[in-house]
């Protein structure tokens, strides 16, 4: 163990080394600033948990079978996210990072290499997932009124499922990359993966579990309870865990010991089973993996007109930008989740109960149009986020060459803003007409949609790329993961507050502009002044929001240092 734990010493100093609690006022904003988020999202999952728990504590007969079943869910869920979680870790780590050359250079058997890479894969592939499912176990062990051996049941065999789960998709990757290069599989691995989500998700969405709250379904929501008491395959290793639970819930110490008991025997048979294979065959598959960079798909230079009739240097960015987009499996098979999500957005404006609101329909319309645009904005921010703000990160080292070239970083980063401006305005644009039409709002309200949306777009496009250069990561190997950084996070909350402050000033107006359209009525002079007034507000809310970011982004990335 003394040459793991030497390989693994360089991990815990570069916590040391990032001077969050020494020294370092910033580190300790952001460090305090993080953590009160992160507390705040895990402090609502419990209320959330606790009440939900609660609620079904005072059902008679039904449910213990729904607090029951529900926690089957949840360490199902929680068990193949660790295993997907850990396919693409186990690749990073195993095969991808850029200093494998140099740690395998070193007196150490490739296999003590692996032993420390894979520690350190399940905890980074495990630790979020355990620390945020906490909360809705801890909830069970409240509602239930149970005594401390749960709560120690509950770390100890969540610790078991992260390392059964690391184990098995370590298993999988070594096992594979003797076949495949590693760059291919994880490509292959991340489309089918987020083609499964989909299926799933579609699955979900389109058996409409709102009828659940619809009286008149109530017969057969009985007959499928008692479909809810059919027990869980007993081979997985998330039964165990189920079944160790659940007696601990009433006090079964014997049958939640023997299942504690048969889900950690199980992870010490992984452990040995992983290294044994890992000694056979890891090292002959690493040695496969210094090839080019594979790609699922050909990519071709685009050759239109608008192309050629920019200048050299700009057409020659804009290319760049392209192909940097469509080379990386990563950037562009996001695109299946984003068509997944137009899809259901729509979707579900489609079933929504209009008939049955409380309002009448030609108000409930047109107010749910109203906030619908903030909903898109949304939206909007996430993808951009995704997106956009990564943008100047995925220069990486080369960020160099940006700089040597007869370019202005402030022309460099507008042409960074066109390239996502129009794919993100027709994707908003799109969100908004058809659900507009989908709730046959009024041409007032369609067209007042439609408006704020193209200005809105470039405004928060505009935050993308200005925040985005203003806090890069450049060393990175994942650039989108900077969307979680301090500048990624300030990016959201700016957007945030925009898009709220849009909704709120023009909520006034709009709501006078409407009613007086409805009884075909006029506006009396005050009116007329709070409506001008307000929509000038937002006009010039709007160009600041393009033109503040991107001359901060510009200032802060002029005065980096490569």
């Amino acid at each position: 163990m003394k040459d793991i734990i030497t390989l693994l010493k360089p991990r815990f100093y570069s916590f040391k080394g990032k001077g969050f609690l020494k020294n370092n006022k910033g580190g300790l904003f952001k460090l305090f600033l993080f953590g009160t988020i992160g507390l705040l999202f895990w402090g609502g999952i419990f209320a959330v948990s606790l009440r939900v728990l609660g609620y079904f504590k005072e059902i008679a007969e039904l449910g213990d079978i729904l607090a029951h079943k529900l926690l089957s869910m949840v360490l199902l869920t929680f068990f193949f996210l660790l295993v997907f979680s850990s396919i693409l870790t186990s690749l990073s780590k195993l095969y991808l990072s850029r200093d494998l050359p140099l740690v395998h250079s070193m007196p150490v058997p490739s296999y003590k290499v692996f032993i420390a890479r894979w520690i350190e894969s399940t905890v980074d592939s495990s630790w979020m997932v355990i620390v945020y499912t906490l909360p809705v176990f801890i909830s069970y062990g409240i509602i239930y009124q149970t005594g401390p051996l749960f709560y120690f049941n509950i770390l100890m065999t969540l610790l078991s499922l992260s390392i059964i789960a690391s184990g098995i998709s370590a298993i999988l990757v070594i096992t594979a990359v003797n076949f495949l290069p590693a760059n291919r599989i994880r490509s292959i691995f991340i489309f089918f993966g987020l083609c499964f989500f989909l299926v799933l998700f579609f699955t979900f969405r389109f058996l409409r579990p709102e009828r659940l709250v619809d009286p008149e379904a109530f017969a057969t929501v009985l007959v499928y309870l008692k479909a809810l008491k059919t027990p869980a395959p007993p081979y997985l290793p998330s039964t165990w865990a189920f079944d160790s639970m659940k007696a601990l819930l009433y006090g079964n110490i014997t049958e939640g010991m023997f299942q504690f008991a048969l889900s950690w025997s199980f992870s010490g048979v992984m452990v040995f089973m992983v290294i044994i294979i890992a000694e056979a065959i890891y090292f002959k598959g690493l040695s496969k993996t210094r090839t080019v960079q594979a790609r699922l798909f050909n990519y071709r230079s685009p050759n239109s007109f608008f192309l050629k009739s920019l200048s050299r240097p700009v057409r020659a960015f804009t290319v760049k930008e392209v192909k940097t987009f469509f080379r990386d499996q990563t950037q562009w098979s996001q695109l299946f989740l984003i068509a997944a999500l137009v899809v259901i957005y729509i979707y579900n404006f489609n079933v929504l109960p209009i008939e049955k609101a409380p309002i009448k329909t030609v108000y409930f319309q047109n107010l749910l149009s109203f906030l619908n645009m903030g909903l898109a904005g949304f939206v909007l921010t996430a993808v951009t986020a995704r997106f956009a703000y990564p943008a100047v990160s995925t220069e990486k080292e080369g960020f160099w060459l940006v700089k040597s070239v007869p370019i202005p970083l402030k022309k460099y980063l507008w042409i960074k803003f066109f390239i996502y401006f129009l794919p993100l305005l027709i994707l908003t644009e799109i969100l908004i007409v058809a659900t507009n039409i989908l709730l046959k709002v009024t041409p007032f309200m369609m067209g007042l949609s439609i408006t704020n949306i193209l200005f809105m777009v470039p405004g928060v496009v505009a935050m993308g790329i200005g925040f985005g250069a203003a806090y890069p990561d450049f060393k990175l190997e994942n650039p989108a993961q900077t969307v979680t950084s301090f500048g990624g996070l300030l990016f959201m909350m700016v957007c945030a507050g925009y898009i709220g402050a849009i909704i709120v000033i023009e909520a006034g107006p709009v709501y006078n502009l409407f009613m007086a359209g409805i009884k075909e009525t006029g506006l009396s002079a005050f009116e007329w002044i709070w409506t001008i007034g307000s929509f000038v507000i937002v006009f010039i809310i709007n160009i600041l929001a393009i033109v503040l970011p991107m001359r901060f982004g510009e200032r802060k990335l002029s005065k980096l240092l490569i």
